[in-house]
């Protein structure tokens, strides 16, 4: 991290925060283009580079030298350039991938929308609704499907890397069976599958989440007898019982529509049941640059919101949880470990 002695003078600083789009779309560029696939583990030139992604040499180098100004590849003395721990993210094949990521939050309607933050903040909406005429992922499924297929691949790739985490970290052994709430694909329970051979697992999400649930939950895989498929609006009801509940990354609607999917999880489940919600939050990570912009962000699109602590335990509580235990995930997510009193 700079020091406060290196860091640039408040001019040079704020000068380079108001270009920020321009970095933003540079990682966006060098992602689309292949840059950070094409070039291996040996420097390449630029002129060399160009020709293996189809551009022309000079653009492509003023491309890199910026990207590298930020520890994105790295320009070497010969002109040459080569790989850094960040730029090798942004391939396709890293097991540790965020190139999706990278794409995601910079699809074209964020930069419709970047500009009315100003608009977000004084009314306290989104302003997706204004700009395009209907709630968000309508506007995404309908008529922004190459957005869509970006949002889902995101999320795919960070439900890959997390749920191992989760998995690892939380200790089932007194349970015979897991609900993924709002669970997506399912790479959440499958984990926990993995994990606990005799245990049983149900995942809940709208019905066309769940048409696209892991091929090894579905009919024919591998774990597909120990798992149960449940299409369904948690904001509407939890038709599935478990010992224990998973809520991860989902609670980030309005306060109403949090409010309800909890409650609906604490009927579900009863007295006894624990519950396990796992969350950014913007007041208690190492990420914080990261995880204050990703608030921003949904209060953009969806008028939603990251939790501080003190918001999530609030919630909870109010919802009829007693919060057990807080505990970090990995640098972007936490884990409140609860139960249903009673």
């Amino acid at each position: 991290m700079t020091s406060a002695e290196t860091a640039p003078p408040p001019p040079m600083r704020l000068r380079e925060l108001v270009f920020g789009a321009a970095c933003a779309a540079a990682v966006r560029a060098a992602a689309r283009l292949g840059v950070p696939d094409a070039l291996g583990d040996e420097p390449m030139t630029a002129d060399d580079l160009a020709a293996a992604v189809r551009t022309e040499p000079k653009p492509l180098r003023r491309l890199l030298r910026a990207l590298s100004c930020y520890g994105v590849f790295a320009e070497r003395p010969d002109g040459t350039f080569a790989h850094t721990d960040m730029s090798r993210l942004l391939r396709e094949d890293d097991p540790n991938s965020l190139r999706a990521i990278a794409l995601w939050c910079t699809e074209p309607w964020t930069w419709d929308a970047w500009p009315r933050l100003d608009e977000a903040v004084r009314t306290g909406k989104n302003v997706v609704e204004d700009l395009y005429g209907k709630e968000f992922f309508t506007y995404l499924n309908e008529d922004a499907p190459d957005s869509a297929d970006v949002f889902n691949r995101a999320m795919t790739r960070s439900s890959e890397q997390s749920a191992r985490e989760v998995a690892a970290l939380l200790d089932l052994s007194g349970a015979k069976s897991v609900a993924d709430i709002g669970g997506g694909q399912g790479h959440v329970v499958a984990c926990l599958l993995d994990k606990y051979p005799r245990m049983h697992g149900s995942l809940l999400d709208l019905p066309r989440v769940v048409d696209n649930a892991l091929p090894r939950l579905r009919d024919g895989g591998d774990l597909a007898d120990r798992a149960k498929i449940v299409p369904g609006d948690v904001r509407e009801a939890v038709p599935v019982t478990a010992d224990v509940y998973i809520i991860k990354n989902i609670l980030e609607w309005d306060d109403e529509s949090t409010a309800r999917t909890l409650r609906n999880v604490v009927e579900a489940g009863g007295p006894g049941t624990r519950v396990v919600v796992i969350e950014n939050l913007v007041d208690d990570t190492p990420s914080m640059r990261f995880s204050t912009a990703m608030d921003l962000l949904l209060l953009l699109n969806v008028g939603g919101a990251k939790h501080t602590t003190d918001s999530m335990v609030g919630r909870l509580t109010a919802a009829g949880l007693h919060v057990d235990d807080t505990r970090p995930v990995n640098p972007y997510l936490h884990a409140f470990d609860c139960h249903v009193p009673g």
